[in-house]
């Protein structure tokens, strides 16, 4: 039992005494009942008015006593109550479990019902409030759910059309967020979207009616509905999905009509629970421009929802991966899929009036494409190169580019481990010698020019071309990993990697060039030798004799000799080879490059110029060169960081790095001892003079070994994730 004290009513009378007070007030009461006679009319007894309760909950000073503790009554501010729009009400119209001036600390909630329910075109806010999750809530025991006061206001209750009201309607979201961002609420109550109010404040919705003060801006009961809020999951609810389209409707007019005759819409009013409604595709809470990055980047993953399929093989299109690797900042300059199909009027590429329809789809593809033709309309974004049924040219090409790669590394791939098997047999029987071997052929004196300075100079730019074309290229392959979504926020997005990997591409058919234009100067200049010296016609047997030098990167029989007998090196059933100037392997790298450069380079200028390639090649060769580009790529990249590697820095004998393509020269030791064949030769021809080294490497090494190093370590770390995004494909 609480106790009231209050200071106002206590009486002080010193001179007067508790008999004589109680002796006048019996007097007055007998005087007043004879003078009134038995025919007076008996008044009731008086009802506790306003004065009598702000005569306590207007002073500061008082208190009640609760479990023995001083607790300050509530105080209300008299001219807050008396301008608001209950402010000619009593205490006790809405209190009216009060009767008495003492009274205990829980009183009986307001009772807002006996007169609202009284009122004209009141009766039906108390109905909806009743039948909605709020007043549903309360009488399932919900005591947290929202009263009528938590909204509208208490004691200082304003009309709805007044600014300083809870539920004006720019204060509305503010009100909702008092329980909906309440954490002990939400957890408490499990609410499902505890972000939601966070999430509006930030939608074109929330800034448009708090930022701007837009006041057609819809808050949240012009979607979740005023007294009559429910469940999404009510039949009658504006939010359940039968009805989203007509709630977002009220204000987007026209979009409803479009959305109505789409496939979507007719599947919705079919009964189809799978039709996607406007929350599926710009949420409920945090709706966004569709001009915003994020949206465009996000809308692939809600259509993906519901169309999974389309979704897989559209990622294995530039689009789909630079899609999943763009940033939300700034939307990628590529194809979403309602830039195809359509925003609110998707419709089956079979209905004359589809974006895709045969009469539109080149259109369609203008937009983005403007000089595209008829041939270009023919590429396939969502073509899965798996079906051979429904797409066999692209699962001709799949089939073939696997099995290059297959065949590729399983023979390179053991050539490469027996080769290590061997060369680490020799170094445990006589690690010594190894060793002692090995610093000699550094630290000889004598010197040979192995590659000339334009040869060194078109290796850089191998190089360098090389791991640009990688590192801008492979995230793309493996879009999916974190490490390829990293390395495009480093480079700056798909619209950054995209000019550096063309960029690439032009040094690649730089270098590619400076060597054909070198091999012909060449040519030309020894012309002479491939005439008879007799006639001066052009002799086959000297063309071929050129071309079946040792000098000559043009395969021969004593290739295959060479490589017959370095296996059975490895297996210890021969000696090991001498090389002439050239080797088996270093040839196979040499026309790789020109492969590659083919294969490579002309599949990506499919890519880089669809619009011109598309004239005179149908446009689903766009998808075979995206499969060739892509696999040739992943096979380049794979081979030169495991197999080349190998062959060139990996080797005991070479490890950790071989310089001689920065420097240019190699020892008369690591000479004779890898390549004796080459050695012999220029003694008899009397030409060993004229490969003695004359450079000044020792003074600039340390650079070029630091570039070495440099590269080497890129094209490691890329193959380790290059490796780690194949593995976690396979495992998922």
């Amino acid at each position: 039992m609480a106790t009231i004290i209050s200071r106002r009513r206590t009486l002080n009378l010193p001179r007067l005494g508790g008999g004589l007070l109680l002796l006048i007030l019996l007097g007055s009461r007998a005087l007043f009942a004879a003078t009134a006679g038995e025919g007076a009319i008996k008044k009731p007894a008086t009802a506790i008015s306003n004065e009598d309760c702000l005569d306590c909950h207007t002073d500061p000073s008082n208190f009640r006593t609760v479990n023995g503790k001083s607790v300050p009554l509530p105080i209300f501010p008299t001219n807050q109550f008396t301008k608001s729009i209950h402010g000619k009400l009593n205490c006790t119209d809405c209190h009216n479990g009060v009767t008495e001036m003492v009274h205990e600390k829980k009183l009986p909630p307001p009772n807002c019902v006996g007169c609202h329910d009284a009122k004209p075109n009141h009766e039906q806010a108390t109905k909806d409030y009743a039948t909605s999750i709020h007043g549903m809530s309360h009488k399932m025991g919900a005591s947290g759910a929202a009263n009528c006061w938590d909204c509208h206001g208490s004691h200082a209750m304003l009309p709805v059309k007044d600014p300083e009201s809870p539920v004006f309607k720019l204060n509305l979201p503010r009100t909702c967020t008092t329980c909906h961002s309440n954490p002990g609420l939400t957890r408490e109550y499990q609410m499902k979207h505890p972000e939601a109010a966070e999430q509006y404040l930030d939608s074109i919705h929330g800034r448009a009616l708090l930022k701007m003060g837009l006041i057609v801006a819809p808050s949240c009961n012009d979607c979740h509905g005023v007294h009559d809020i429910k469940r999404s999951v009510d039949r009658d609810a504006p939010i359940n999905p039968a009805n989203v389209a007509k709630t977002c409707g009220k204000c987007h007019v026209k979009v409803e009509e479009t959305y109505n005759r789409s496939v979507h819409g007719q599947l919705l009013a079919k009964g189809d629970k799978r039709a996607p409604v406007c929350t599926d595709c710009h949420t409920a809470h945090g709706i966004e421009p569709p001009s915003n990055g994020h949206f465009k980047i996000a809308s692939d993953e809600r259509c993906g929802k519901c169309h999974a399929d389309r979704l897989e093989h559209y990622r294995d299109t530039y689009h789909g991966k630079a899609m999943a690797l763009g940033k939300a900042s700034a939307a990628p300059e590529v194809a979403a899929c309602y830039d195809c199909h359509g925003h609110h009027d998707v419709l089956p590429a079979s209905d004359p009036a589809s974006h895709l329809s045969q009469a539109n789809i080149l259109a369609t593809c203008q937009q983005c494409h403007p000089a595209a033709t008829a041939g270009f309309t023919q590429y396939q974004p969502h073509a899965n190169p798996l079906d051979g049924r429904n797409y066999p040219a692209l699962h001709t090409t799949f089939l073939l580019m696997t099995s290059l790669l297959v065949g590729t590394f399983t023979f390179f791939g053991g050539h490469t481990f027996s080769w290590l098997f061997r060369t680490a047999y020799l170094y445990l029987h006589d690690s010594k010698t190894f060793r002692e071997a090995k610093v000699h052929a550094q630290k000889d004196d004598e010197m040979f020019t192995r590659f000339v300075p334009f040869e060194r100079f078109l290796h850089f730019l191998v190089v360098t071309s090389f791991l640009l074309l990688v590192i801008t290229g492979m995230p793309l392959k493996f879009y999916y990993t974190d490490w390829a979504k990293f390395i495009f926020r480093i480079i700056g997005g798909a619209e950054a990697a995209r000019t550096m990997h063309r960029f690439g591409a032009i040094i690649t058919f730089l270098y590619f060039g400076l060597h054909a234009y070198k091999l012909t100067t060449t040519a030309w200049s020894r012309r002479a030798f491939l005439r008879d010296p007799d006639t001066g016609r052009f002799r086959l047997s000297r063309v071929w004799k050129a071309l079946s030098s040792p000098d000559s990167m043009v395969p021969t029989i004593q290739d295959w000799r060479d490589f017959v007998a370095h296996n059975k090196w490895f297996f210890g059933k021969g000696p090991k080879p001498q090389f002439d100037r050239w080797t088996y392997w270093e040839k196979f790298d040499y026309f790789a490059v020109f492969w590659g450069v083919f294969i490579i380079g002309m599949s990506g200028l499919i890519m880089w110029f669809p619009q011109v390639f598309s004239r005179f090649l149908p446009g689903w060769s766009i998808n075979i060169a995206l499969i060739v580009h892509s696999d040739e790529a992943l096979l380049a990249a794979g081979f030169i960081f495991t197999i080349h590697f190998f062959n060139t820095h990996f080797r005991l004998e070479k490890f950790p790095m071989d310089t001689v393509i920065f420097s240019g020269r190699l020892s008369k030791t690591e000479m004779l001892h890898e390549r004796r064949r080459w050695y012999d030769r220029l003694v008899a021809e009397g030409r060993l003079d004229e490969h003695r080294a004359r450079d000044e490497w020792e003074r600039w090494k340390s650079i070029a070994r630091s570039f070495g190093y440099i590269f080497f370590g890129l094209g490691l770390i890329l193959l380790v994730l290059i490796l780690y995004a194949m593995a976690s494909r396979l495992v998922h």
